[in-house]
């Protein structure tokens, strides 16, 4: 019998293929090398595609590298509507769950591929701008967690404020890794003493 044949993908489908696969180098590359170590020609190796190609989807580095990192954090942000809040609904513990996946969210390549960027835009303004822009978007889909514990309350100032310190105290957590990095052990001993002390601060109005 004559071997089936795949069927040839549409011009579309060959697009779509040769995006996703600079979009996954860009963010492998920015991890492993750093934004000033993330060179185009790296990328187009590391990906397999052709230099013309990248040019053509991301004409500049800045085009190739905010669209990496977007591109990761609207994955991201999918699994979480589609996974993590219904998680949430189900705990036991909602407070020490909802601390949990803002924890997660700075979790992985995202975190350590948008440090690479705010360190490399505090010089560059253009960069600055659209890198924060999509902080300013990565903040509204965690901001739902306390929307998913509280509903509309969350627009409260004060309770606001409190959430902005999780986020804040988590930040500077994952960023302490990077300067003096430690065992998964001691990195959850870390963030368990901290979540102890933030559930003071989110438990005051999220069980009212």
């Amino acid at each position: 019998m004559p071997t089936p044949t795949r069927p040839r993908r549409t011009q579309e489908e060959r697009t779509a293929a040769t995006r996703a696969a600079l979009l996954d180098a860009t963010i492998e590359c920015l991890v492993e090398y750093g934004y000033h170590g993330t060179t185009t020609t790296r990328v187009v190796e590391r990906a397999g595609v052709s230099r013309g190609a990248q040019v053509h989807h991301f004409p500049t580095k800045n085009a190739l590298v905010l669209a990496a990192v977007e591109h990761l954090a609207r994955k991201r942000a999918a699994s979480f509507l589609r996974h993590d809040l219904d998680r949430l609904a189900d705990a036991d513990d909602r407070v020490g769950r909802a601390l949990d996946l803002v924890w997660e969210v700075y979790q992985g390549p995202l975190f350590e591929a948008s440090m690479e960027l705010w360190v490399a835009s505090r010089t560059d303004p253009d960069l600055r701008e659209h890198v924060a822009r999509l902080e300013r978007d990565v903040t509204a889909g965690i901001l739902e967690i306390g929307r998913a514990l509280i509903g509309d309350r969350v627009e409260d100032p004060e309770i606001r404020g409190d959430l902005y310190l999780v986020l804040e105290t988590v930040r500077g957590l994952r960023m302490h890794q990077f300067v003096h990095p430690a065992t998964e052990e001691r990195i959850r001993d870390r963030w368990t003493r901290s979540r102890e002390r933030l559930r003071l601060v989110v438990a005051r109005w999220a069980l009212d």
